[in-house]
């Protein structure tokens, strides 16, 4: 590397720059509109999704369920898309200025569920239960699906239980595979139980995921999938993570007497008219980016080795591998998707996961031209308003010169100081969720 640079050097300035034209590409890139147009095409009654064609005279009844952060979005586009006359059920975060004919809104909880989530998912199995082999379901599922429509599969289990629950999970250092694991195995709706609802008619789901391109069942929980999880990972995921003590009595009773029930499995005959299409994903956004750096003139490097793993020692793997890049050409840069695990403790600050991913680094990058960018697509980071954040060479000693301690702010998960510095990654509420993006600029 270079020698060490200034805090006030326009470099900085010019990195954080491009660092964020790369991401605010990628997100443009995941549009849903453009991603429906993709894959859906209607020739008169004919619908193709993917390779597949659906004659829609030819079925006696047509329900859409469409549930998660891109709820209306989906929904919104697969109407325009087939001029109308479809009903069904969104389920999603915000109401959107106008409704869709013909369609029930309910506005869900996420990540913690509420009493609409609740209701959307009686709604949605009385809708389906009554499907017959000559109907079709359409269902439409993004991200953060699993708290936006939730029914517990013991009626013991409260609203506040389930809540509890979550809690518990998504502070214990837990993967987003582990969690949705158990997720799938308390809930009436997730695990390919809706499925079951739906069974015998035909069925399509058109997915747009924010989870590993390889664990498609863990969207949403997986609602429409065959489960590849057991009862028995559930157990030693409790296990591992010592989450039992942490769980409400109605739950904690499912795990000590060993009551969960299994979900449906591949080869189970609910899935026999099932089909699957991914619109959209992490890839997509990924791909995206690189596109973007390529044309500033960088060598670019893809690495999603580290997707859940703890953020330092992600962090610490990255920033290893961009300097060894740094060495065989002059401006690298270092593309890497999906997910990091970051511990919340007991009384968190305002702050997520990408801005303290942002906040290690920044420690181990003082006075070097390197530059990082971590941020989720949805547009939210944790309990805050931004979606994530950057960091430079000159992060600490511009934080230090407002009077304001990262060390502080890394341990107490804590993150007014990036917004202070103009470093947040603010985007609003993209609609859209195919997990985080991290760009890694060196000179």
């Amino acid at each position: 590397m270079a020698a060490p640079l200034n805090p006030g050097d326009p470099l900085y300035c010019q990195m954080r720059e491009l660092a964020r034209r790369i991401f605010d590409h990628a997100l443009a890139e995941c549009s849903i509109p453009r991603a429906m147009q993709r894959h859906l095409e209607l020739d008169d009654d004919r619908l193709r999704i993917g390779s597949d064609l659906y004659h829609l005279d030819s079925f006696s009844n047509i329900n859409v369920v469409s549930i998660g952060k891109a709820g209306h979005s989906l929904a919104q586009a697969l109407t325009e898309i087939t001029d109308g006359g479809l009903h069904g059920i969104i389920s999603c975060t915000s109401a959107p200025a106008a409704q869709i004919f013909g369609f029930r809104y309910f506005i869900g909880g996420d990540p913690m569920p509420n009493q609409e989530s609740f209701r959307a998912a009686e709604a949605i199995l009385k809708l389906i239960s009554n499907s017959g082999p000559d109907a079709l379901t359409i269902f439409l599922i993004s991200g953060g699906a699993s708290a936006i429509a939730e029914k517990p599969i013991s009626p013991a289990i409260t609203l506040e239980d389930v809540i509890a629950t979550y809690t518990a999970l998504l502070h214990s250092g837990a993967s987003i595979s582990e969690i949705n694991t158990i997720r799938k195995h308390l809930s009436a709706l997730k695990g390919g139980r809706m499925a079951q609802v739906a069974a015998p008619s035909h069925q399509i789901s058109i997915m747009v995921s924010d989870v590993p391109e390889d664990a498609l069942d863990a969207l949403a929980s997986g609602p429409t999938m065959p489960d590849t999880t057991t009862a028995a990972d559930c157990y030693s995921i409790v296990e591992k993570r010592r989450l039992l003590a942490q769980f409400p009595a109605s739950v904690r009773r499912l795990f000590e007497r060993r009551q969960l029930q299994e979900t449906p499995k591949p080869g189970d005959a609910a899935f026999a008219h099932s089909r699957y299409i991914t619109i959209l994903s992490n890839a997509t956004a990924l791909k995206a980016a690189v596109e973007k750096a390529a044309l500033g003139g960088f060598a670019v490097e893809v690495d999603n080795s580290c997707d859940g793993w703890h953020y330092a020692d992600a962090a610490d793997h990255l920033l290893s591998r961009l300097r060894l890049l740094r060495q065989g050409a002059s401006r690298v840069c270092l593309i890497s998707g999906g997910e990091l695990a970051a511990k919340v403790g007991k009384t968190p600050g305002t702050g997520g996961r990408n801005q303290q991913f942002a906040m290690y680094c920044a420690a181990k990058i003082e006075g070097q031209a390197i530059t990082v960018l971590s941020a989720g697509t949805d547009g939210t980071d944790g309990n805050s308003l931004a979606a994530g954040a950057i960091a430079d060479g000159s992060t600490v000693a511009r934080a230090r010169q407002k009077s304001l301690d990262p060390g502080t702010a890394l341990k107490k998960l804590d993150y007014p100081l990036f917004e202070a510095l103009g470093d947040a990654v603010i985007t609003g509420p993209t609609g859209n969720n195919v997990r985080d993006v991290r760009v890694l600029l060196a000179y």
